[in-house]
């Protein structure tokens, strides 16, 4: 009897982990990459696992020869990649996004592997946009990039060696995504998160509204904006809570208006 071991093959061109619906309202989105090749690389990774929606904010070199050269037979998605200049404009629609991040942060904020963190990445494409958001090479994604995050993800790599190319990455992500997308039907999702920019409207309206009535102050507005961030990264919220949100930040700032009116007219009363 033969022990010959037969090898898996985990992928075909039959494969049923094919749901364009689904992959195709994942973008990826490349923060400030410095290396051109890296995009070619990450444009062929992606098409590799079904992805088509590549995302670049603020490429140092972009169109480039290396990058076509780096994508290969993906030249399609580079050629339909969408060059931002802010993450604001990046994430225009999107309701979910996840933060790559290697590094240990000194941000209390949740932090998921790939595998924990895909599952939930796919159950929300197949009703709205969704992101996955990759740093510079250098220097990995800015605390502020992280902000607009619901949770980071880090890959699990050796703790004697951390550094892992930003195409491989992708790539892993990607792979870990797709997996996750032919793990059987995913059940409606009854929340219907607001989009991003929805989101960062009402951190506007929140931080002016603070600092009129003058509870935020100068020293400590970035750090206690960044922790009011992740508490409703973990709350996410839907449209209509974000309009109530902001109806009664609005009604503060109309009583504090009214009270510094009334104030000014006792003071001059009592002259």
């Amino acid at each position: 009897m033969s022990s010959r071991i037969v090898p898996i093959a985990y992928f075909s061109v039959n494969c049923t982990l094919d749901k364009p619906d689904i992959l195709n309202n994942v973008r990826v989105i490349l923060s400030h990459t410095t290396h051109p090749g890296n995009i070619g690389a990450a444009a062929r990774a992606m098409k590799t696992m079904g992805l088509q929606s590549l995302y670049l904010i603020n490429p140092r070199r972009f169109p480039d020869q290396q990058a076509d050269a780096m994508a290969a037979s993906a030249a399609d998605v580079l050629q339909n990649a969408v060059v931002c200049g802010s993450l604001d404009e990046a994430l225009q629609g999107v309701v979910l996004v996840a933060g790559m991040s290697a590094r240990v942060r000194d941000i209390s904020q949740e932090v998921l592997t790939p595998r924990a963190a895909m599952p939930q990445m796919v159950q929300q494409a197949t009703q709205q946009p969704v992101a996955l958001l990759f740093g510079t090479e250098i220097s990995g994604l800015t605390n502020e990039e992280l902000a607009r995050c619901q949770f980071m993800v880090r890959i699990p790599v050796s703790p004697s060696y951390t550094s892992l190319n930003l195409a491989a990455a992708v790539q892993l992500i990607c792979y870990e995504l797709r997996l996750a997308a032919g793990q059987g039907e995913y059940a409606p999702l009854e929340l219907n998160p607001a989009p991003a920019e929805q989101i960062e409207r009402y951190f506007q309206h929140l931080e002016d509204t603070l600092t009129e009535i003058g509870f935020l102050r100068e020293k400590q507005s970035t750090k206690l904006m960044q922790k009011l961030r992740r508490l409703y990264a973990r709350a996410r919220l839907e449209h209509e809570e974000v309009n109530i949100l902001r109806g009664i930040l609005t009604v503060t700032t109309e009583y504090n208006t009214q009270q510094k009116l009334d104030n000014q007219n006792k003071k001059k009363l009592n002259e």
